[in-house]
């Protein structure tokens, strides 16, 4: 049966990927996203496309009012940022900017999205969160604080919600091969750097997060929920 998919943050890489997995299973699929121009071929699939900011919760009501008469089944946030620079390189505004794209979306998302979900009573919510939220990574003090800040929300929406419908997990992957992630494997060395904090030796690939987020959509037990599913090689759990 198609299920309605709202995927925030659907011009991500990752976001993008999820929503052609769902398209080509025969999902409804809704991407809001602040930059239509790239996700013209999901929208010649049959994507939905709403343009706003995810900061903005004027925006974020205008899915609210797309989905009026339809339920949403699944919504995934997807949005983020990265920023390395050490905090005393660090202007404030520019960390509170970054708690502003990768935590208060997320709780815009967790409020809005969710309270539209409660009146269905069901619902699954997947939030993309990152190994720096349980790693010390140098530099990352303010994507961890962000993301660490959004596991912990997941933890306790998942307890607020467990007993009115609502499943809330996260995916949090390692170095995933994103346009986001450019800046790190801007050369062979770093690339190279990077690849050798992996236990498995292995950077993601963007399918490896999708397939991830995708299994928590459709198939993960309806008994999963508060969960925060690692897929970075075991960089977060092991040493290689």
């Amino acid at each position: 049966m198609a299920q309605h998919i709202l995927i925030v943050g659907g011009s991500s890489d990752i976001g993008k990927e999820v929503a052609r997995e769902a398209i080509a299973i025969g999902h409804h699929v809704v991407l809001f996203v602040r930059d239509e121009t790239r996700v013209q071929d999901l929208a010649q699939a049959g994507a939905t496309v709403i343009v706003g900011d995810a900061k903005s919760i004027e925006d974020m009501n205008k899915i609210l009012d797309y989905y009026e008469t339809t339920p949403i089944d699944v919504v995934v946030h997807c949005v983020g940022s990265i920023v390395l620079r050490p905090p005393h390189a660090m202007k404030l505004p520019d960390f509170v900017e970054v708690l502003e794209t990768n935590l208060v979306t997320a709780f815009i998302t967790l409020s809005l999205i969710g309270k539209k979900m409660l009146k269905a009573g069901t619902g699954r919510m997947i939030f993309v969160s990152s190994v720096a939220a349980s790693y010390g990574l140098t530099n990352h003090e303010a994507i961890s604080a962000a993301k660490g800040g959004l596991e912990a929300m997941v933890r306790s929406a998942a307890s607020t919600y467990a007993q009115r419908g609502l499943r809330v997990n996260a995916v949090a992957p390692g170095l995933t091969k994103t346009r986001r992630s450019e800046s790190i494997r801007r050369s062979p060395a770093m690339e190279e750097a990077a690849t050798q904090l992996v236990p498995i030796r292995i950077i993601n690939e963007v399918s490896d997060v999708s397939k991830t987020i995708s299994w928590l959509m459709f198939d993960a037990p309806d008994t999963m929920t508060g969960q925060i599913l690692h897929v970075d090689g075991g960089m977060s759990k092991i040493r290689g």
